[in-house]
């Protein structure tokens, strides 16, 4: 995330809200010290994201996925004996 100064935010500020409503957000700081992030309207906060289900539909899980490999386990379990 980029950081402008105060006085370059105040001399670039059409540009840098362009930049904001796009979807770029950037923080503005005071003396090197971050004060604001400027974040679009319509951005999603954190508590809107979802993030469980986010591969749905991309990925196959095998139907015998909780047997997979049964056997070998079970001989290196009785390899020892």
């Amino acid at each position: 995330m980029q950081t402008y100064n105060i006085h370059d935010a105040k001399t670039q500020l059409s540009r840098l809200v362009e930049m904001a409503a796009r979807g770029e957000s950037f923080v503005i700081a005071k003396a090197g010290k971050p004060m604001v992030k400027v974040i679009a309207l319509d951005a999603p906060e954190a508590s809107q994201m979802r993030r469980f289900g986010f591969m749905a539909g991309q990925i196959k899980v095998p139907d015998d996925f909780n047997t997979m490999g049964a056997d070998k386990i079970q001989e290196l379990f009785e390899e020892g004996k």
